[in-house]
């Protein structure tokens, strides 16, 4: 049973995702038919930013991955993954909820774009 803060919480991130693509899609410029954008467009226009960060290391919860610097083909294999329904664990639900908004070339741009980013600097204890 899923407990109602993890509902609202849920509910509210797919809220911020929705309402920052309606934004991105009213501004952004048609590309060229057939043409994959960037990256880095991708990355704002598909709803990514509003919960993983602009910098892909600053999540809008604790509980949501830093995706920069991670292994692309690992991060491939998983939008993959979301979007298909073979994993729905954890903050899957939120994620299913955008994974409409890229096809697979664009999984591959954006966990291409990703991979590339600096990681988050390591933590370390006192």
């Amino acid at each position: 049973m899923t407990h109602p803060k993890q509902i609202f919480i849920i509910a509210a991130t797919l809220t911020i995702a929705i309402a920052t693509f309606g934004f991105a899609a009213a501004n952004a410029e048609a590309p060229e038919a057939g043409a994959v954008p960037d990256g880095a467009e991708l990355y704002s226009t598909r709803t990514c930013v509003a919960c993983h960060g602009k910098d892909a290391n600053t999540p809008l919860l604790p509980s949501y991955p830093k995706l920069a610097g991670q292994n692309s083909e690992y991060l491939f294999q998983q939008m993959k993954d979301i979007k298909s329904g073979a994993r729905a664990n954890g903050q899957t639900p939120a994620m299913r909820g955008v994974m409409h908004l890229v096809d697979e070339s664009e999984m591959q741009v954006l966990a291409d774009f990703l991979s590339k980013m600096a990681p988050a600097p390591a933590q370390t204890n006192p």
